[in-house]
């Protein structure tokens, strides 16, 4: 009888460590995949022996990077969209991407099982699951942490933990800093553990590993320039670069100024309330550099259809809804409205704090002689007259109909 087979998205971390594992002894044979999506402080090729040494039948990482970047990261930022009005996505964004990779690696090893570790309290297990099953329908899906079997081995992370120190199996979880995180070269995320104190300050308790504090950062302000054609970022201080290399540069220029840290009280897709701290230095660089080429080169109607409908696009990626035919229509809506969207802009940075600097756009709508409130110019103010008799004209008929009070 043949062996059922699996793909795990495997980190490395608590949960996938242990998942390895308890896979194998449910009969299945485990193919391991990193994804490498940047994670800028774990060891890749520790991570890959531990697999190993954990029995996988094979254990590869894939690099996708770029296309992190370059195909998820920057149409996102095209959109401006931020879940709640504060949060960049970072990890709601790789997603789609990871269940892609394991969907082609179930593929060439003949497995028809795909595994995660994500909890059945989670936005990513809808995440993985959405994305999947809109790539491959008939894949099965394996979330180990929606087993009763599984649970009752593992109530908690306590039990993953001792677990591991009972086996050998090194993890960054532990007792002293019980919080879990996720990183990605957009971001790192922090959550669960004593984050879930709300009395507890996120940016005091956490060890950030993208960057200094606000506190710490240099007493001078750093300036740095971001070009943008299209809407796409593709330059840095005049130097045209890939969409990786730009965001890890400034990943570094960011975090060393102690740009981009967050602690919010979000809305899981599943209903419930969680709290999670996050720092992307890098990509909230990008967000205010595009915002101040924007207010150049987008007329005002479209800007504003663009800002109604960002918070549809921030839900979708956050749900889990990346392969659908909405977010195809959006993205190729968006990328006909980035069009004009080219120009420089000059950031001030400075402990945390962002401030433009300098902006241009050969694209610019921003015409002086007419918005001064100087004479002169091709703006004629007599135009205003009858511009604001007709648009008070409703207003004009129903005050004489309904009069109000005053």
């Amino acid at each position: 009888m043949k062996k059922k087979s699996c793909v795990l998205a495997y980190s490395g971390g608590l949960d996938t460590s242990v998942i390895l594992v308890w896979l194998q002894e449910q009969g299945y044979e485990v193919h391991a995949v990193y994804v490498d999506l940047g994670q800028p402080c774990e060891d890749r090729q520790a991570v890959l022996d531990k697999a190993f040494q954990c029995g996988a039948a094979s254990a590869q990482i894939i690099d996708v990077r770029e296309e992190l970047c370059r195909d998820f990261a920057f149409p996102v930022l095209a959109w401006r969209a931020k879940y709640e009005g504060i949060y960049l996505l970072g990890t709601s964004i790789a997603r789609p991407l990871i269940s892609k990779v394991c969907l082609q690696v179930a593929r060439e090893v003949g497995a028809t099982a795909y595994a995660h570790g994500a909890t059945g309290k989670g936005n990513d297990q809808c995440r993985f699951q959405l994305a999947a099953e809109a790539l491959d329908p008939n894949i099965r899906m394996i979330a180990p942490w929606r087993m009763p079997e599984f649970r009752a081995a593992f109530p908690g992370r306590t039990e993953l933990i001792a677990y591991c120190d009972q086996n050998g199996i090194p993890v960054k979880a532990s007792s002293s800093k019980p919080y879990s995180s996720d990183e990605n070269v957009l971001h790192i995320s922090y959550e669960a553990g004593k984050l879930e104190e709300l009395a507890v300050n996120g940016v005091e308790l956490v060890d950030f590993g993208m960057g200094v504090s606000p506190q710490q950062a240099p007493d001078q302000s750093e300036s740095v320039t971001i070009r943008f054609e299209s809407g796409v970022p593709v330059a840095l201080d005049g130097k045209t670069l890939s969409a990786l290399d730009l965001v890890q540069q400034l990943n570094t220029i960011g975090g060393r100024n102690g740009i981009g840290r967050i602690d919010m009280v979000e809305n899981r897709f599943v209903g419930m309330k969680s709290r999670g701290v996050y720092e992307a230095p890098g990509m909230t660089l990008l967000y205010d550099a595009h915002m101040y080429v924007e207010q150049l080169t987008l007329d005002r109607d479209l800007a504003h259809l663009r800002d109604r409908l960002a918070p549809e696009v921030a839900e979708m990626v956050y749900y889990g809804f990346w392969y659908t035919p909405k977010m195809d229509s959006l993205l190729a809506f968006n990328r006909e409205a980035q069009k004009p969207v080219t120009g420089e802009v000059t950031l001030s940075l400075y402990k945390g704090n962002v401030s433009v600097a300098r902006r241009s756009s050969p694209l610019s709508l921003y015409d002086a002689e007419i918005a001064t409130m100087e004479g002169g110019g091709s703006y004629n103010q007599d135009d205003a007259e009858g511009f604001l008799r007709i648009q008070g004209l409703p207003s004009r008929v129903q005050a004489a109909v309904r009069p109000r009070a005053h």
